[in-house]
C-alpha cells in the first residue's frame, strides 16, 4: 500500500540502478534461470528491461551448474518480484533480492 496521495510512480527503489543503465548486468530469476543483458530501464518496483539478453543454460545432468551453452532472448522485461540481482559490471553482489 502507498500513503494517501502517493502512487507507485512516486515510490523510490531501494537500489539506484541508474548508474548501471546501458551496461551489462547478470540477473538470476527465482526459479534458477540466469541471463545477462544490457540494462535499458527499470522502475521503482524493480522491474527491469534488458536488451541483447542471453540466457545461460543449465546442465541437463546437474541443474546446479551452467552448461556453457546460451540462448539468445533479445529484449526482455523481467518482473521485479521474480528477480535476484547477481552481478553488476563484473562485480559480484551476493544474491541481493530486489
Amino acid at each position: 500500500m502507498t500513503a494517501p496521495g502517493k502512487s507507485f510512480r512516486d515510490a523510490k527503489s531501494v537500489i539506484n540502478l541508474n548508474k548501471h543503465l546501458n551496461k551489462e548486468v547478470y540477473v538470476k530469476f527465482s526459479g534458477g534461470r540466469e541471463v545477462k543483458g544490457v540494462l535499458k530501464g527499470h522502475d521503482a518496483m524493480s522491474n527491469l528491461v534488458l536488451d541483447d539478453t542471453v540466457e545461460l543454460l543449465r546442465s541437463i545432468d546437474d541443474s546446479s551448474t551452467l552448461s556453457g551453452e546460451t540462448r539468445n532472448l533479445g529484449l526482455l522485461v523481467a518482473r521485479g518480484t521474480s528477480v535476484s540481482l547477481q552481478r553488476l559490471n563484473n562485480k559480484r553482489i551476493h544474491h541481493l533480492i530486489i
